[in-house]
């Protein structure tokens, strides 16, 4: 009826329907807050913390055999970092890596989910599983299975070459083939990647394809029109993610070859591990740590710069 509140007001209560909302409003925040509170201290405790000591250590000479003895020493460990020859190699291999191994692994990712969304396969669910499952195995584990299969003598993909009449090289000590190992071991896991690009490519309004098909496009043009525009939101996730992984490579790296051979392998963590826990020098090693986070962000941030001029948004205007 007119004149009449929208809602009955609380029994045996003066509080006003404004200062209702606003206490529903902070009831509801308080929930929120209660809900990502287990995240915030993990975060506080194991990443915002050991960041800020590492930041501290940075300015100190910390030697792991002398804890006791922290002495500051302000910028000197930074002024290091510019005169050693191990982190300008370090920095050199760690980029060469990337530029082999991360066009080649978006694309392959790219091309699978492509594959794995056309309606003519067979079993495609099969082989997204497939595909998929390297992903759960174990990074050592798979890595120390891969010392095998690339083994010059016994390994599986000399004894394939070798019967098409290839002489195979020595993957793993080789320091010309050495790094192309590495990115063949690392296409081993590119099943989580092909799944958001498979994603994207489902998130592609069919009508488009069907327009494309009206208009007589051809496959090339589609995909140069349709599909690759469209997924460019994923390609730029991909290569984000890419580049913050290839920066943080050391596993493989580590237990295939531990910087060898000559040297070769010699990726930035690698070195950063070494400086830490075989030279004992913690605070030179935490001011390497920070000088890796400041490249990553100024690499991201120019990655975010750069995405407005090819990343396209459904719904967004330009």
């Amino acid at each position: 009826m007119i004149g009449q509140p929208d809602a009955p007001a609380l029994s045996g209560s003066t509080v006003p329907r404004s200062r209702w909302r606003w206490t529903a409003s902070r009831r509801e925040a308080a929930w929120g807050w209660a809900f990502i509170s287990p995240w915030i201290v993990g975060f506080v405790l194991f990443t915002a913390i050991p960041m800020a000591m590492a930041l501290y250590f940075s300015l100190t000479d910390f030697d792991l055999r002398r804890p006791n003895e922290v002495q500051f020493i302000g910028l000197a460990n930074y002024e290091q970092i510019l005169r050693d020859p191990n982190v300008a190699q370090s920095m050199s291999i760690t980029l060469r890596f990337a530029v082999l191994t991360v066009p080649p692994t978006i694309a392959l990712s790219v091309g699978l989910a492509m594959l794995l969304n056309s309606p003519r396969l067979t079993g495609r669910r099969a082989f997204r599983t497939l595909f998929y499952m390297p992903t759960q195995i174990p990074l050592v584990a798979s890595t120390l299975i891969w010392i095998g299969v690339l083994n010059e003598e016994t390994g599986w993909v000399n004894g394939l070459l070798t019967l098409v009449g290839i002489q195979g090289p020595d993957w793993l000590n080789d320091p010309g083939w050495v790094l192309p190992s590495l990115g063949i071991v690392g296409l081993w896991g590119i099943g989580a990647m092909m799944l958001i690009a498979l994603a994207g490519l489902q998130g592609i309004p069919s009508e488009l394809y069907d327009a494309a098909k009206v208009d007589g496009a051809g496959a090339w043009t589609t995909l140069r029109r349709i599909t690759l525009p469209l997924l460019t939101p994923v390609l730029f996730y991909s290569l984000l993610i890419s580049c913050v992984g290839v920066s943080q490579y050391f596993i493989q790296a580590y237990v295939l070859t531990n910087g060898q051979p000559d040297a070769s392998t010699l990726f930035y963590n690698v070195n950063l591990y070494r400086e830490a826990f075989s030279f004992n020098q913690l605070g030179y090693a935490s001011a390497l740590a920070w000088v890796l986070f400041l490249i990553v962000l100024a690499l991201a941030m120019l990655l975010f710069w750069s995405s407005s001029r090819w990343v396209y948004y459904a719904g967004e205007r330009r």
